[in-house]
């Protein structure tokens, strides 16, 4: 068992700083998170790669924006600069339902106590830094601030916001994983040059008043010009999505006022080198000394699982992954993933079962391009997407060593999976049988021995013209997944269960989609207790579907339901169908008022049809005669939980 001195964490606080007899601070890292010494969050990435790098690094965690600010001004002013993050999740996730309630609490804090980080803490940290210290360059980063460097759509403002460096004051923005470009802006500034100067570092981005233009920069419709006409803003975003995902990428421009917002092209993807350069840091993988005795979710939900490649090239339509970490498979070692699971085994709680070994995807550990020059030339952000790549070399045959290799471990009794499987992968029909080989002993293998007695996979919907704008394989998939998972359940004795997720009121998708959905499902037996409702956040392409009304792509116009509250309404519909009951259904068809108290004709022009409904009353339930449950209150109709599945990225 391992055990850490308190000097083992960076220091937090001043006395933590003098007992390291430090008489300067190279950077001060402020972050909307709890400070967990682990490869998961961002914090402790970042300040261990600079601690790497000989630099003397000290975290401020979660720090109070109200008051006097002596949380800022606490370990005084750093040697080169602040970091600012908001944290692992963007705030106004992390604080909101999709109906805009306030959560109770956050997953990143301790004992889940809410209210320990502003909305948009990207911006009043910096803010408040810059009053304090106007001299000392600020680098902002993080998920929050990556997604949202370029003009994006604010869904809990409901407007169109320019790109964050127009409201943050901070000097260089960091978008996706930081450790390479923090590397060269770190030696930039020990070789003596100013902050100031640095402006063609790679996936950085920065606000000029002027710009000396490249032939090949693609220059974004303005951010007025988007505020005029939504088909632009479409526009940009196709432009800002290939952008985002190619390997040789181009220079974006956007004009927002007077001045520019520049982002440079992102780095390559890391090479394997590289990020086990940034897994193999000394992380002690607990939360800081300052929160014993206390719980913080989110820890506790990864700290026995390991992390085992970046980047995903599912490219759902909902997802900010590969906007984050880019669509190309950045891969560990097995020597990497062997050593941490190594430290695993080591820690204090440690009962011999891990929880997950996976990523963004579970199974797309080393899959690449057959041909890297292909790859290079291409620009789609999909490589599944509506058909998997002839390119693409899906062999599973490393994943199941890994697997083989974990569970030969004395101290593993068992591995579980706990990322999302992409099923369309294992299912598809290679031209080279070794792959489909691989791909058939993997689902043996991860149904009879990898699952913790539920499987979550997501199929999202049921119905082929939503899962097209989803960016997700038909639902005829999903149904011969469930075939193999039976099948090797009771091959085997086991009786686990299969999950899927389901996304209500996604753009292009209709009540009466919707309603099919309830019937599908309900014909396969499910309980459907993972009905999230669409939540719309920056840089997506559902999102900007979602706000302008046209696909980027085919600038065709898409349904998007008008109100966010009938939206919740018929994700509880989804809900009540679970228990056997169809109150809902029943209140429609009697003429009880839907969430937004209009009248029944109103909904109907927009887009809510109680024809519709009733058919899947009718269809749905047994006993159409069914007396209406009277005594659901309007809370009880649209108070449903909704936890966008995202990431925890650095």
């Amino acid at each position: 068992m391992r055990t850490f001195r308190p000097e083992a964490w960076l220091p937090t606080t001043k006395k933590e700083v003098e007992a390291r007899e430090w008489d300067y601070i190279d950077v001060i890292l402020f972050s909307g998170d709890a400070y967990v010494d682990h490869p998961s969050f961002g914090a402790a990435v970042i300040g261990r790669t600079l601690e790497a790098m000989g630099l003397r690094v000290a975290v401020v965690p979660q720090p109070d924006w109200r008051g006097d600010y002596r949380d800022f001004k606490k370990l005084g002013a750093p040697r080169l600069f602040f970091g600012v993050s908001a944290g692992a999740m963007d705030s106004m996730i992390n604080h909101y339902t999709a109906n805009k309630r306030l959560r109770s609490d956050d997953a990143y804090t301790p004992d889940r106590r809410a209210g320990m980080r502003p909305d948009y803490p990207s911006i009043v940290y910096t803010k408040i830094l810059k009053e304090i210290y106007p001299d000392v360059p600020v680098v902002l980063g993080g998920i929050e601030a990556s997604l949202r460097r370029v003009t994006h759509y604010d869904y809990w403002q409901d407007k169109l916001l320019p790109g964050i460096l127009k409201d943050s004051p901070a000097d260089l923005l960091i978008y996706g994983m930081g450790e390479l470009p923090l590397k060269e802006l770190v030696s930039r500034l020990q070789a003596g040059t100013p902050f100031h100067e640095i402006k063609d570092i790679r996936q950085t981005a920065y606000l000029a008043d002027t710009v000396e233009p490249l032939p090949e920069d693609i220059n974004l419709f303005s951010h007025e010009e988007c505020l005029r006409d939504k088909l632009k803003q479409a526009k940009n975003f196709k432009h800002i999505e290939e952008e985002s995902n190619k390997q040789q990428a181009s220079r974006i421009l956007q004009k927002v006022g007077k001045q520019t917002i520049v982002v440079n092209p992102p780095f390559p993807p890391m090479t394997e080198e590289e990020i086990d350069a940034s897994f193999d840091l000394p992380y002690t993988r607990l939360p800081h000394p300052k929160y014993k005795g206390k719980t913080i979710p989110a820890f506790e939900m990864i700290k026995f699982s390991v992390n085992i490649h970046r980047g995903c090239f599912g490219g759902c339509a909902f997802c900010t992954i590969s906007a984050h970490q880019g669509k190309f498979i950045a891969s560990r070692s097995k020597e990497s993933i062997l050593k941490e699971v190594k430290e695993i085994t080591q820690m204090p709680d440690f009962k011999g079962y891990l929880s997950d070994l996976g990523g963004p995807s579970a199974n797309m550990y080393r899959m690449k391009g057959k041909n890297p020059d292909i790859c290079a030339q291409c620009k789609k952000p999909s490589c599944i997407s509506p058909v998997i790549c002839k390119n693409l070399n899906a062999d599973h045959t490393p994943l199941l060593d890994i697997y083989k290799e974990v569970d030969s471990m004395p101290e593993i009794k068992r591995s579980f999976i706990g990322s999302g499987i992409r099923y369309d992968l294992l299912l598809h029909r290679y031209a080279d049988d070794n792959l489909n080989k691989a791909a058939h002993t993997y689902m043996e293998e991860l149904i009879a021995r990898h699952v913790s007695g539920r499987l979550k996979v997501a199929p999202e919907h049921t119905e082929d013209n939503v899962l097209k704008m989803m960016r997700k394989p038909s639902f005829e998939l999903f149904g011969q997944f469930k075939k193999i998972f039976d099948r090797v359940n009771k091959q085997h004795g086991l009786n686990q269960q299969l999950i899927p997720y389901f996304i209500s009121s996604h753009p292009g998708c209709t009540e009466a989609d919707m309603a099919n959905l309830a019937i599908q499902t309900k014909k396969l037996h499910f309980q459907l207790e993972q009905v999230q409702d669409f939540t719309p956040t920056p840089m997506t392409l559902a999102t900007e579907m979602y706000y302008t009304g046209y696909h980027p792509y085919t600038l065709e116009k898409v349904y998007t339901a008008g109100s966010k509250e009938i939206d919740v309404f018929l994700s509880t519909l989804l809900q009540r169908t679970k228990t056997g009951t169809t109150s809902i259904l029943f209140l429609v068809q009697a003429g009880i008022p839907p969430p937004d108290n209009t009248s029944i004709a109103t909904n109907r022009e927009k887009g809510f049809n109680r024809q519709v409904v009733w058919e899947v009353s009718r269809q749905a339930s047994n006993n159409k005669h069914k007396e209406p449950d009277m005594q659901m209150t309007r809370k009880e109709r649209i108070n449903i939980p909704s936890y966008p599945r995202l990431g925890s990225f650095p």
